[in-house]
């Protein structure tokens, strides 16, 4: 009976680890943010993430971000030449916040991706010397130059005098930080312990493993096996094309998914060319499409793919969007696309929660078209139908539930819509400019930016009309760019530019006289006023002024106050008229 009973245990027990180390779940309906892209540091800031969180439950079930660990820098630090382990302040916010805002997300029901860089790693002061580092009552690592691949960076860690004697590198070797090599049990027993910390001390709930062919996959199995994260998923970004992404997924026993990097260079070549037509080939160049859509995260651009002015996908963004949010897979949202077209992503999010459709949903048919393509996927409520281009797909028995430039989203008739139409009735976010800007009636073009902390005082300006610059050459000029004032809220210096001559502007970078502070390209309107973030509002058509203080029931417009360039009103103002209180008077023609 003993034996039978070990027996049992211990089958029991070999099942719970298949099942808690499945990789990404079966059936799974969530949507993931990614949120970040290169240089996100205001975005990203964790107070920031975390007051977004009752949005973002609304539509995200997985958040992912940055790694966290301090890189010895808090500021223009992105995490991925880490340091420390267990030190978690960084750019984007202290240890303390960072928890603040995995708990916060926790409580709304998001789960929070750590992003989990291994393959290699910086010395604290020189090229080897990774700090010796203590999780309180669990466990403390130390390291060796054993624990450096043998052949890192090519022999060059070797020449410049450094005896590493691991192993040869398992994966490809990465040039700039120290290759880790995985066959060391020394570094086997630090990643298990980092793993652990990050779920249990941090409160994660799963990893993004960053560049995972510089290692060989069976150590993501062994890690996962023993950290056991609810979500897992692997960069594998190599030139072996779907059939190496399989093979990673396989070679970790499927304990991770990976991000569907085949259908990323799909989209791009049908997105970026009109070529509708060519995502008929999804079944043969995706993982989505064969047979692995549980392990398959899929995505239309990342901080890789998009970044420092060079982005992968360049039209049909829009586009995009609803065609990964209609297909199964996990869908992953790139922040700068949230941002850009955040409305629509919102109803194509809706739109796929309402039909029920899953990593693991099955597309019922598939119709490229000369100039269009369409696909329908059936959900466990009901069905999705996506027309892209121009196509003749038949639309019977569907409902339109978000259309764009190059799309249309359908959901099956009898599906209950009111959330998506509620999209267009919610008011974007209150937007209350610095008293300093104002309009401009003196100048061709002009915009406002309101200038980071930690940046120079010189603010320069580079404009240009989408191929021919204003200014001959970067960083453009400082000529035309006075100080404004403060913005009365963070103290931060607000700057005017002023624009009278002959050509023509639609694109506007600002930026303190080198690459290392500059914005992102932003699109340019007259009177727009820009942050680091990107355009927070304009000073000629913006809500500016107009705050909601209250949110009380609109049955009761006594309780219900607005605040309009310092006159509080009852009711709604949403009509012409003159409203009065207390004296004052405000006339809205």
């Amino acid at each position: 009976m003993k034996k039978l009973l070990t027996f049992f245990a211990t089958v029991f027990a070999s099942s719970a680890l298949t099942v808690q180390a499945a990789g990404w779940p079966d059936n799974y309906s969530g949507v993931m943010l990614q949120a970040f892209y290169w240089d996100s540091y205001n975005d990203t800031q964790w107070t920031n993430l975390t007051s977004k969180a009752d949005e973002l439950s609304k539509y995200y079930n997985l958040v992912w971000v940055p790694q966290s660990g301090y890189c010895n820098s808090l500021t223009n630090q992105m995490g991925y030449a880490d340091i420390w382990w267990f030190d978690q302040k960084s750019a984007f916010g202290t240890a303390s916040e960072l928890k603040n805002m995995i708990s916060t997300f926790k409580s709304k029901g998001i789960g929070t991706i750590a992003d989990v860089v291994i393959n290699h790693k910086n010395g604290n002061t020189n090229w080897c010397d990774f700090p010796t580092e203590t999780w309180a009552g669990h466990g403390t690592m130390t390291w060796s130059l054993a624990d450096i691949c043998n052949n890192d960076d090519n022999g060059k860690t070797k020449a410049a005098g450094y005896n590493v004697t691991g192993a040869n590198d398992t994966g490809i070797d990465f040039n700039g930080c120290r290759d880790l090599d995985h066959t060391s049990a020394n570094v086997q027993k630090n990643v298990k312990l980092y793993l652990h910390f990050l779920l249990e001390e941090m409160g994660y709930s799963g990893f993004r493993y960053d560049m995972t062919g510089g290692y060989d996959p069976k150590y993501t199995k062994l890690y996962n096996e023993d950290a056991k994260p609810t979500y897992s998923v692997g960069e594998y970004w190599m030139s072996d094309g779907l059939a190496g992404l399989q093979k990673w997924i396989n070679n970790t026993g499927k304990t991770s998914a990976a991000f569907d990097f085949q259908l990323k260079w799909l989209i791009n070549n049908a997105f970026n060319n009109d070529s509708w037509n060519l995502l008929k080939s999804y079944t043969t160049q995706s993982l989505i499409g064969s047979g692995y859509s549980q392990y398959a995260v899929t995505f239309t651009d990342n901080h890789d793919t998009n970044r420092d002015g060079s982005q992968m996908l360049k039209k049909n963004i829009e586009a995009a969007n609803a065609y990964i949010l209609t297909m199964p897979g996990t869908p992953c949202v790139f922040l700068s696309h949230w941002k850009s077209y955040k409305k629509p992503i919102e109803k194509m999010i809706l739109a796929r929660k309402i039909a029920g459709v899953t990593n693991t949903s099955p597309v019922v048919s598939s119709t490229g078209e000369t100039n269009g393509y369409s696909v329908v996927v059936k959900g466990t409520k009901g069905n999705i139908l996506l027309c892209l281009g121009t196509t003749t797909a038949n639309t019977t028995g569907y409902q339109l539930a978000v259309e764009g430039e190059n799309y249309k989203m359908y959901v099956s008739n009898g599906l209950d819509i009111t959330s998506i139409k509620d999209v267009d009735k919610q008011a974007d976010d209150a937007v209350t400019l610095p008293s300093c800007a104002k309009p401009v009636t003196d100048a061709k073009y002009y915009a406002y930016f309101e200038k980071p902390s930690n940046w120079p005082s010189t603010i320069n300006v580079w404009a240009w009309d989408g191929s021919v610059n204003v200014y001959s050459t970067w960083p453009g000029s400082s000529a035309d760019v006075t100080v404004a004032g403060k913005n009365e809220k963070n103290g931060n210096t607000v700057y005017l530019w002023k624009y009278n001559g002959s050509k023509t502007v639609s694109k506007i970078i600002f930026n303190g006289g080198s690459d290392a502070n500059k914005t992102a390209d932003f699109e340019f309107k007259n009177g727009n006023y820009y942050t680091i973030s990107g355009l927070y509002g304009n000073v000629n058509s913006s809500t500016t002024g107009i705050e909601r203080v209250s949110t009380q029931s609109q049955t009761e417009p006594s309780k219900v106050w607005y605040t309009i360039s310092g006159i509080r009103l009852n009711g709604e103002p949403t009509q012409r008229g003159i409203y009065i209180h207390n004296g004052k008077k405000l006339v809205i023609r």
